[in-house]
């Protein structure tokens, strides 16, 4: 299991050609805005601080790089679909993700984070199809499971399988977490050294 002993704040970027040298092996970490992206990077770092948490949608605007043991960045980007913020600012963050998950060549996985108490939504299902036809590399990240029963985590890990199979959607893995009571981290770590292990 990959065992976070450091874990630095590097820098905020509005460009991906402004990201730090991609000279590391890059997991990044994406979703609907409030869907718990910071949370979850707090959790499998085992840092409450280290990444800004809101109540208020729309908080990470920038691309953060945390670097991990001096061997590993950890990214969290913009959410994507909060239509609260202006319509400029969408646009903005859209194209800056987009940027980044096309042209950041040393990207070895993004987690797609999406809250397990809804069904499918059509964003989320739009934004993986994408990932699916630019070959992107991404993994599932089912947040928030401990706000609901293990019969309906159960119903609804099933439903997402197949309504991504429907669209012919093969994410690399499927993980059920709680930035709350800790639920999926030692997967989640497993499967990040499995992809360092692949990159080295």
């Amino acid at each position: 299991m990959y065992n976070f002993q450091e874990a630095i704040f590097v820098t905020s970027s509005g460009n991906y050609k402004k990201c730090p040298p991609a000279d590391k092996p890059e997991i990044a970490f994406i979703g609907r805005s409030n869907v718990g992206k910071s949370s979850l990077i707090n959790m499998l770092v085992a840092r409450k601080g280290l990444a800004k948490t809101s109540g208020k949608p729309g908080k990470t605007q920038l691309i953060n790089h945390f670097l991990i043991n001096k061997s590993l960045y950890l990214v969290d980007l913009p959410g994507y679909g909060w239509a609260q913020a202006s319509k400029t600012l969408r646009i903005g963050w859209n194209a800056t993700v987009n940027q980044y998950l096309l042209h950041r060549e040393n990207l070895a996985c993004l987690f797609v984070l999406i809250d397990i108490r809804l069904p499918p939504q059509k964003i989320d299902l739009l934004f993986i199809n994408w990932l699916s036809t630019q070959d992107i590399p991404f993994a599932i990240l089912l947040t928030k499971a401990d706000k609901i029963s293990k019969q309906q985590i159960t119903i609804q890990l099933k439903n997402f399988k197949q309504t991504l199979a429907l669209y012919a959607i093969s994410p690399r893995e499927y993980f059920v977490t709680s930035s709350n009571n800790q639920l999926g981290k030692l997967e989640v770590l497993e499967f990040i050294e499995q992809i360092l292990s692949a990159n080295n």
